[in-house]
This record gives C-alpha cells, sequence and structure tokens, in this order.
C-alpha cells in the first residue's frame, strides 16, 4: 500500500489526510497540537464572492470554485461522521458610510460580471432581513450563495473522519520533510511551512477573534454572516449555536499569537456599531492565530519535489479553500493536476526551492 505523510493537522491537513485514506493511501498525520493553530481560531465565513475586488481575478475564480465543491464536500463528511458543520446560509455585507456604500455597489458590478449574484440592497431592505442591525446602516450587498461554517465543529468531523478511515496521528513535530520515509508528503503546516521549506513564500499573519455567548434577553444572533467596515478595519459577525464568533484583527506580528488589549477593544467597539444589543453578551473567549500568508493571497499548492506536495498559505481563507485543495491536493498524489488550482501553483514567485542538505536532516520528534 503507497504511504502518505501529512505534515500538519488543521482542517487543510485532517482533510487531506482523510480523503487521501479513503483513496487507499496509508496516512499518518504529524503534528504535535492536532486541530489547534489558525484553523482552531477562524470565523467561517466562505465569502469569496462578497470579498471580491476589481483586478482580483484569479482570487474570486479560485474561491467561487472551492464555493462550488462546499455542499458535496459536507455532505461526503456529514454522511461519515453525522455532524453539520453549517451555521448560516448566506453573508450579508452592510456599509454604515457613503464611501463604504460606494464600495458594495463597486463590488455588486464587478463581481456580477463576473457570473455571479449579488444584490444591493437599500437601508429597508438591510434592516428587513436583520433588524437588530445599527439603524445607521446605508446599504447592504447580499450574497445569497454564500454560507459559514463552524471551524471547530469542522475539525472535531475530520478528526473523527480520519479516525474511521484509518488515518494514524502523531503528536510528533517534524523537523525535516524531507526525511520523512513515507512515499508521498503533504506539507500543510500552515504559516509554520516555510520553516520547514525555507524559501516558501508563506508568512504568519495574526488574527485575533472573540467568541461571545448569547444571555438570556440580550439581542439575538444574525442570522446570516455579517460583514462591515468600521473606521477602515474589516469586521464580521458570525452567528454560532450560543452566540456570535466576532473577528478579526490582522498584524504583521510573526509567530506572536498573544491576545492584545487594543485588539479586543476594537473588536468589541466596530462589532457593537453594527450591532448594537451585542454589549449584552458574554465575552466568552479572546484568541489569536497565525494565518499563513502569501504575497498574492492566493494559497500554495503544487509540487516541490517527486516525493513532497504542498498545501499552505490560505491566508483567511482557509476553511473556504478546504473542498478545492483537497481535490488539488488528490489529484496531485494521483500524478495529475486540476485545473481549478492552477493559480495556486507554488513556483509562481520562482522562490519556492529545496531547501539546503543542512535543513533536510533530521527527522521527527
Amino acid at each position: 500500500m503507497r504511504t502518505l505523510a501529512v505534515v500538519g493537522g488543521g482542517a487543510i491537513g485532517l482533510a487531506a489526510a482523510w480523503r487521501a485514506a479513503e483513496a487507499g493511501w496509508s496516512v499518518t498525520v504529524f503534528d504535535p497540537a492536532v486541530g489547534s493553530g489558525a484553523s482552531w481560531v477562524a470565523g467561517g465565513m466562505l465569502a469569496p464572492l462578497s470579498e471580491g475586488w476589481p483586478g482580483e481575478d484569479l482570487v474570486l475564480e479560485f474561491g467561487a470554485a472551492s464555493l462550488a465543491r462546499w455542499p458535496d464536500f459536507a455532505a461526503r463528511l456529514e454522511s461519515t461522521t453525522g455532524v453539520s458543520v453549517f451555521v448560516a446560509e448566506e453573508t450579508l455585507t452592510v456599509a454604515l458610510d457613503g464611501a463604504d456604500a460606494a464600495d458594495l455597489r463597486t463590488v455588486a458590478e464587478w463581481v456580477g460580471g463576473r457570473g455571479h449574484e449579488l444584490e444591493v440592497l437599500d437601508r429597508a431592505g438591510v434592516r428587513a432581513l436583520e433588524p437588530a442591525l445599527t439603524r445607521t446602516v446605508r446599504a447592504g450587498l447580499r450574497a445569497a450563495a454564500e454560507p459559514a461554517i463552524d471551524n471547530r465543529l469542522l475539525l472535531e468531523a475530520l478528526q473523527n473522519a480520519c479516525g474511521t478511515a484509518g488515518v494514524e496521528v502523531r503528536a510528533e513535530t517534524v523537523d525535516a520533510v524531507g526525511a520523512l520515509p513515507h512515499d508521498q508528503i503533504v506539507l500543510a503546516a500552515g504559516a509554520a511551512s516555510s520553516l520547514l521549506w525555507p524559501g516558501l513564500p508563506v508568512r504568519p499573519v495574526k488574527g485575533e477573534i472573540l467568541r461571545l455567548r448569547h444571555r438570556p434577553g440580550a439581542t439575538p444572533p444574525p442570522l446570516r454572516v455579517i460583514r462591515a467596515r468600521v473606521h477602515g478595519r474589516q469586521v464580521y459577525l458570525v452567528p454560532r449555536a450560543d452566540g456570535i464568533v466576532v473577528g478579526a484583527t490582522q498584524y504583521e506580528a510573526g509567530y506572536d499569537t498573544t491576545v492584545t488589549v487594543a485588539g479586543v477593544r476594537d473588536l468589541i467597539a466596530d462589532a457593537e456599531a453594527v450591532l448594537p444589543g451585542i454589549g449584552e453578551y458574554e465575552l466568552a473567549e479572546a484568541s489569536a492565530g497565525s494565518r499563513p500568508g502569501t504575497p498574492d493571497n492566493l494559497p500554495l499548492i503544487g509540487r516541490l519535489t517527486d516525493r513532497i506536495v504542498t498545501a499552505t498559505g490560505h491566508g483567511r481563507n482557509g476553511m473556504l479553500a478546504v473542498p478545492l485543495t483537497v481535490d488539488a491536493v488528490l489529484s496531485l498524489l494521483d500524478g495529475e493536476s486540476l485545473d481549478d488550482a492552477k493559480a495556486a501553483d507554488p513556483h509562481r514567485f520562482s522562490t519556492a526551492h529545496p531547501p539546503s542538505l543542512a535543513t533536510s536532516a533530521g527527522g521527527v520528534r
């Protein structure tokens, strides 16, 4: 039986391991803390259309292609584990001032011109959908095709699916991917991937989120994902069974995952500007993670050598990109390529070179 090592136990690594095991591979996942990291600290938005912007054609195409795969991926996971991961059916982006309202129209026109439907709403239309939002909302952009998932339910379901498929999980740190003895290796270590493969153009981008728990008598959580820009900062509110996830700050801060007072302050202030009743919620958790960013906001999916495939660099769209990334990885393991993932070629920056012999030595610990 062909052997596969997956380095990284986040959503991408676990999903690739599960599907590869189902396809007949003998799979081992290496991660000292499976299901932690950026995948644990996520909002779960699947919103490539709402985040579209003129000039980012490849980012839109990649995101839309992965979004189209989510229903089948989720159904397959639910049939295996009995877990449904969806928490919202659509996304509503709101504008609090005239400039933001103009931006919403720009997005709608540009995304619509590429075959995707977005609906521009006036103030009354927004409040008809989500009456608890602030009365100062100027306009909205409704994306009926953009749902959201519970990232932690996804991680739990993927770990269960891996167990069912016979995946071995080792709580070990890999020092050098090239030293692993497996027939094939998938490098899916998120922001840490560049530490294992020097020259890989991926970097840590810090993001903080809050988890707010609904209290009796407080304003109910929104039914949809709510996105907005407040004082130039992006903020999103994603419903959960017990409340809301609020995110996310974004800093170039290396591998620092300390939650800061300023980050919490800004998230609460921005969320309250959008949903005034949020002040009555319980602040249940504040956490931070390192998203794996790339120079052009597209991931890195492809072969580094004849044995090593990388699947990293998904930035703030890691949850969105899971289905397409997994399909692309499975194609690569079978000696083929997937057209929808061509834009994610890791060699497009001409810097993803093999590590030196010094960094190839070692193994796991």
